[in-house]
């Protein structure tokens, strides 16, 4: 049995329309939602319809949070901030609630899996998972065979060996071995920084983990931006991925 996952969709309805149809190509009926459903993007009310309506599991990003008052938002730059501020005026009380009833950190005795927006451990303070020492630390938040995150727009998969090395894979399709553990950050459904402007989205079956890419209409999304009045620079990195 096959599932996908997916992550920081950040109000691009395009984005997440275009992978929603990728996903429903491959026949997959179970989607987990990890965070950050509005933020920088023009469509926050109904990507939360469409991510409420076909996801099993809604999580909270930074953003998400940050738009309901639950996060700070003085640590964000000054784009990411001014996007918020027009987030929390455009969003409806019946979204900003829908964003309240979404969980921080979950799991899946299921699919034998955890899920976190940003990290496994001390999910609150939203830090990212980049180097080795980092991933080493979180392995050890989760007992779980697989852990899903995403926060940094970044696709990567962590490989915990059972002689506990870590192996790095930037591979798009990985084969899993049994005795290993894994972080798998899915990347960004709707604001690649990968030096790709795709989107990305993790779909897992019972030998392999995949990192899905989709292209999507960013002229569209791009135009919805500028007409909203969203900050240039927002708007002009969706080229280019990054």
């Amino acid at each position: 049995m096959s599932y996908a996952v997916i992550s920081d969709v950040h109000a691009n309805l395009h984005a997440l329309e275009a992978v929603l149809q990728d996903i429903n190509g491959k026949g997959i009926t179970d989607i987990y939602f990890i965070g950050d459903a509005v933020g920088y993007g023009p469509r926050p009310n109904q990507c939360i319809d469409i991510i409420k309506q076909r996801c099993i599991l809604t999580l909270a990003g930074n953003h998400d949070w940050a738009a309901i008052g639950y996060t700070d938002i003085t640590y964000f730059n000054k784009y990411a901030k001014q996007a918020i501020e027009w987030t929390i005026e455009e969003l409806s009380n019946e979204h900003m609630e829908d964003i309240k009833s979404f969980n921080l950190i979950k799991s899946s005795e299921k699919e034998d899996a955890f899920f976190a927006h940003a990290t496994p451990m001390e999910p609150v303070l939203w830090s990212y998972l980049f180097t080795v020492e980092q991933v080493e630390k979180n392995f050890s938040a989760f007992k779980q065979s697989i852990c899903f995150i995403g926060h940094s727009h970044l696709a990567i998969v962590f490989e915990l060996e059972v002689s506990g090395q870590i192996y790095i894979h930037k591979d798009p399709i990985i084969i899993k071995n049994k005795q290993s553990r894994y972080i798998v950050n899915t990347g960004s459904v709707g604001q690649p920084r990968d030096n790709d402007n795709r989107s990305s989205y993790a779909v897992i079956q019972d030998d392999t983990i995949e990192i899905v890419r989709v292209t999507y209409d960013i002229e569209a999304t791009q135009a919805e931006m500028k007409a909203a009045g969203l900050p240039e620079m927002l708007i002009n990195r969706l080229s280019f991925g990054m």
